[in-house]
């Protein structure tokens, strides 16, 4: 009898640490789905070289916390003071494949406190930023619009601080699961600063893109090309090439 109550103790003991193993790879699994995360790698003739990775975390079926992160200083960058963003905001899904996300952004460099190169600060400047994204079946697009504001004035007695919009708007139709195509608008304002009296286009692009995606998710390769409309300025090209988790 003793025995017998001995194998019935022991096999309930494993049961009940079999069913905790579950329960707890359950829990791991639900918490891992709440998380993803993009990194890419970008490319155009303004910025030069910047990879850009942004993250989110589920707090509820339609909210998430988001960061993000760009490295400016790997193209022109580098001789703004080591050029590099950094933000937090919340993610809202507010219809079926629509999602608005407002962030805000914090610099680090020199290019908006003193618009000269020379050694980078952190507290460069502030960026408010807002991203509407678009993911349907058949169509894709994103509206973004930020504004670089500098924090404070280092800029020497004959210089100036910069302050910037930047904004895009792309849309496309994903002809299947590997291949999408649309267009892409994106303008770049110098909206003053210091000794800055009136705003100046830097840039104004204009043109089509294509994108290929691995069926499922995973890595993505997408290529834009066209137009500058900017009086004395030629044509634009960026290319982008990441992988989503």
């Amino acid at each position: 009898m003793k025995n017998k109550f001995t194998l019935l103790l022991k096999s309930s003991s494993l049961i009940a640490l079999f069913i905790l193993a579950i329960s707890f790879q359950t829990a791991n699994a639900q918490e891992e789905d709440k998380f993803s995360f993009d990194v890419s790698l970008n490319s155009d003739q303004f910025f030069g070289f910047y990879p850009f990775f942004q993250g989110n975390y589920k707090l509820s079926d339609n909210t998430a916390f988001t960061f993000y992160g760009i490295l400016w200083s790997g193209g022109t960058g580098g001789a703004w003071g080591n050029w590099t963003e950094f933000g937090v905001g919340l993610n809202f899904d507010v219809a079926d494949g629509v999602s608005v996300n407002p962030q805000i952004g914090i610099l680090g460099g020199n290019l908006l406190s003193s618009g000269t190169f020379g050694s980078g600060r952190f507290g460069d400047g502030v960026v408010p930023n807002l991203t509407i994204g678009l993911d349907k079946a058949k169509t894709e697009g994103q509206i973004y619009a930020g504004f670089y504001a500098p924090l404070r004035n280092e800029a020497p007695p004959s210089g100036t601080t910069l302050s910037y919009l930047h904004y895009w708007a792309n849309f496309g139709y994903k002809a299947s699961d590997f291949f999408s195509f649309g267009g892409h608008f994106e303008h770049l304002i110098n909206t003053g600063g210091s000794n800055v009296s009136a705003s100046t286009d830097v840039y104004q692009w204009l043109g089509p893109y294509v994108q290929f995606t691995k069926p499922g998710g995973g890595p993505y390769a997408r290529f834009s090309f066209g137009t500058d409309l900017v009086e004395g300025n030629d044509s634009f090209f960026k290319l982008t090439t990441g992988f989503s988790f």
